[in-house]
């Protein structure tokens, strides 16, 4: 009998290593995916930024995209109940393989209505990740912290990429191949994950009910109005800064490159992702929401340095606004993860985003930009940055209380 285990012993570690390396190839992709999304995104208002199209000013152009942002917020919603009845992967398939077609239709687009269409099509598909990408992400993870902070550090690049990466393919082969490239990139992503990642159908019945710390219903209920105002500010205040960054670098740093904007944008927002590395860490040795409210605080410190500096000055200031920024999404992700359960995380996260409304922030900038430049865009942004971070202190101040009348329960009797 004793032989007979011993000589299962290999199979077992085989399976036990095969499982392990599938779930680095998976989050891998997810993180991938992460880095993508923000990238796709940020393709237009980067290229409408440094060049105008058919003869139309930055102010209507920037409009254009409107509908993109709509979808992205929009159909986060059905994309996280799809992943939850259906399948995660499946879903993610959606994604890169949807994105890709849409650059590439955005790329071949013959009129302004047809680049439209092409962008409120990647809307669609893009919306697709956050729900679907971080409840995976969140499922597959051992260290949550350091795993979040990572996907949000390849978020971040993403983002940090756009401006820099969308510059040099506008220089190198015009606008039309700013789309066209990454469309393909996408594309081939696609094609790989089919490939390399199983369909999950089988494990989605599995998914655990009950959250890490259950909350009372009336609690519940209070934290989730918050998260609301939460992710409704907090998508204004990283919506706005992230559209419109490379504009405010062309405006407050005088005489600078085409290719320099999209550089010195590229750094600022590479700051943030050397914070949310920071503050991967750091959750592992202090309470959530305590970092909540510190990052909440700092950014809006941010958001009105922003506002009022000028020169090199700005990029500091939009530096340590982004550091806050993408350190609080990690955290943000991690607080909800901690109080909702595995088989609602989909649709939670979809519904949450769905209040970010990116659009929002782009119409803002469309109408206080005519009219104010970009001193009335960031003092909008400052007044969005102070309700995120009343939101947040309110929310740190009952998780502090839940968490303090949870502790004796979880010590062991004696």
């Amino acid at each position: 009998m004793t032989a007979e285990v011993t000589a299962l012993e290999p199979f077992d570690a085989d399976r036990q290593l095969l499982g392990l390396s599938r779930r680095r190839v998976s989050i891998g992709f997810l993180n991938g995916a992460h880095a993508l999304d923000h990238f796709v995104m940020l393709i237009y208002p980067t290229v409408v930024a440094l060049e105008g199209l058919y003869g139309r000013s930055y102010s209507e152009l920037i409009g254009l995209s409107t509908g993109s942002f709509v979808a992205f917020g929009l159909f986060s919603l059905p994309a996280g109940w799809l992943a939850d009845h259906w399948s995660r992967r499946n879903m993610m398939v959606a994604f890169y393989l949807g994105c890709g077609a849409s650059l590439i239709g955005a790329a071949l687009a013959p009129s302004l209505m047809a680049l439209a269409l092409a962008l409120f099509m990647l809307g669609i598909f893009a919306a697709i990740y956050h729900p679907v990408g971080t409840a995976m992400l969140i499922e597959s993870a051992i260290h949550r912290g350091r795993t979040m902070a990572f996907n949000g550090v390849c978020g971040n690049l993403g983002i940090s990429l756009a401006a820099g990466i969308t510059a040099t393919l506008m220089a190198a082969l015009s606008w039309r191949g700013a789309f066209f490239v990454p469309g393909i990139v996408c594309v081939a992503a696609g094609v790989a994950y089919v490939w390399l990642i199983p369909d999950e159908t089988r494990q989605k019945t599995a998914r655990n009910a009950t959250a890490d710390v259950p909350l009372s219903p009336a609690v519940a209920a209070v934290i989730f109005g918050l998260f609301i105002v939460v992710a409704l500010a907090a998508g204004l205040v990283f919506n706005t800064l992230s559209v419109a960054m490379p504009k405010i670098v062309d405006e407050r740093v005088s005489n600078i490159s085409l290719i320099e904007i999209g550089g010195l944008t590229t750094a600022v927002f590479i700051c943030g992702a050397i914070a949310q590395m920071a503050v991967g860490r750091l959750v592992e040795r202090f309470r959530l929401h305590v970092l909540f409210a510190v990052l909440a605080i700092m950014q809006f410190i941010g958001v009105v340095w922003t506002a009022y500096a000028s020169g090199m000055m700005v990029l500091v200031a939009l530096a340590f606004t982004m550091a806050a920024t993408y350190g609080q999404i990690t955290v943000n992700d991690l607080i909800i993860a901690r109080y909702t359960a595995d088989a609602w995380r989909g649709r939670i996260f979809a519904v949450l985003l769905t209040f970010t409304t990116s659009s929002i922030a782009v119409l803002m900038i469309a109408f206080l930009y005519g009219r104010g430049g970009f001193a009335l865009v960031l003092g909008a942004t400052a007044f969005m940055a102070l309700a995120f971070m009343i939101a947040v202190l309110a929310i740190a101040y009952i998780a502090a209380n839940v968490e303090r009348e949870r502790v004796p329960h979880a010590l062991p009797a004696e």
